[in-house]
């Protein structure tokens, strides 16, 4: 039976405020191996800019300028699975999750409406973080950078989900907080809700999107108008 209406979120910057211990992980790596650390705000700018800005796809925060210095694949698969293995252990030290979520996806629920996450965060590290955080429930499926062959700002990421979810692209909505939700979405043909002050260097007005948001907080509003 199909969901009368389906929401795909981003994950970091969307749901979660993850820069703090996405910071520790990044400056845990770059101290090993001699590298710049980075402030909170300098990792909020830096997630979400898609794989040329991370290591491997899958660290995230690692600027470009610094990963290219790295020349042997062997150190950086090693970077890799040090910000991994850090990063997993300490995943919700001080994440918190953005205000007006949790009441928002009981109200969600409510309604019928199918919900999944899309991400580039590695799959398993989403998962770990959404069920440590108490959200894991909600969401019928979690597509991570590493589930498919693509990932956003490829829309196939968000459609496959779509799909996945027995969902219509035609009822369908992605709230991100990032020109890599953004595009993606637009691409896909489906409306975006995009967070203010998200884990981007691009301003808001840089950004494609239908509705702007501070928080979760009266969202509902929104998502009324196309039930």
């Amino acid at each position: 039976m199909k969901q009368n209406f389906t929401i795909i979120f981003d994950l970091d910057g969307t749901l979660v405020d993850t820069a703090p211990d996405l910071m520790l992980a990044h400056n845990h790596v770059m101290k090993k191996f001699g590298y710049q650390t980075k402030s909170t705000e300098e990792i909020r700018n830096l997630v979400g800019q898609g794989s040329g800005a991370m290591l491997g796809r899958s660290i995230w925060g690692q600027a470009k300028k610094e990963f290219g210095k790295v020349q042997d694949e062997k150190i950086k698969k090693e970077m890799v699975k040090d910000f991994v293995d850090f990063y997993g252990k300490n995943i919700v030290n001080e994440s918190k999750l953005i205000n007006g979520v949790k009441d928002f996806l009981v109200w969600a629920k409510e309604k019928n409406i199918s919900m999944g996450v899309c991400t580039n965060k590695q799959e398993h590290l989403a998962i770990d973080l959404l069920k440590k955080i108490g959200i894991y429930d909600f969401f019928e499926y979690v597509a991570g950078h590493n589930t498919f062959n693509y990932c956003k700002p490829d829309p196939r990421h968000l459609t496959s989900v779509i799909e996945i979810l027995d969902g219509d692209i035609k009822k369908s909505l992605m709230i991100g907080d990032s020109e890599t939700d953004a595009n993606a979405a637009k691409e896909a043909g489906i409306p975006v809700i995009l967070l203010e002050d998200g884990y981007t260097e691009k301003n808001t007005s840089e950004i494609y999107h239908n509705h702007l948001i501070r928080d979760f907080v009266g969202i509902e509003k929104i998502i009324l108008q196309y039930l």
